[in-house]
């Protein structure tokens, strides 16, 4: 049983969506709108399985990148390094 506050809110959905919150609500052995909490609860947008396909990839692609640019910063602070030693053409 909920035991803090809850505030109510209305909000319209589609028939179909309608049948499938009963249906979840009757599974889950619930109400609907418990279903509704538990669903917003569960909900994390910056989580990938949460994520559309076209926001995945953007987020791969930035991630790609951060990557390459942290290995060209290494390289060029390992060849410094490399030089400082007298490595550096090896």
């Amino acid at each position: 049983m909920q035991t803090e506050n809850l505030v109510r809110k209305q909000f319209l959905i589609t028939p179909g969506q309608a049948r499938k919150l009963e249906l979840l609500a009757k599974q889950h052995k619930g109400s609907a709108a418990q279903v509704v909490r538990d669903a917003i609860d569960a909900y994390n947008p910056d989580d990938p399985a949460d994520m559309k396909e076209s926001d995945l990839l953007e987020l791969v692609s930035a991630k790609v990148k951060e990557a390459l640019a942290d290995t060209v910063e290494t390289r060029i602070r390992l060849r410094k390094t490399l030089t400082q030693l007298g490595l550096e053409g090896d």
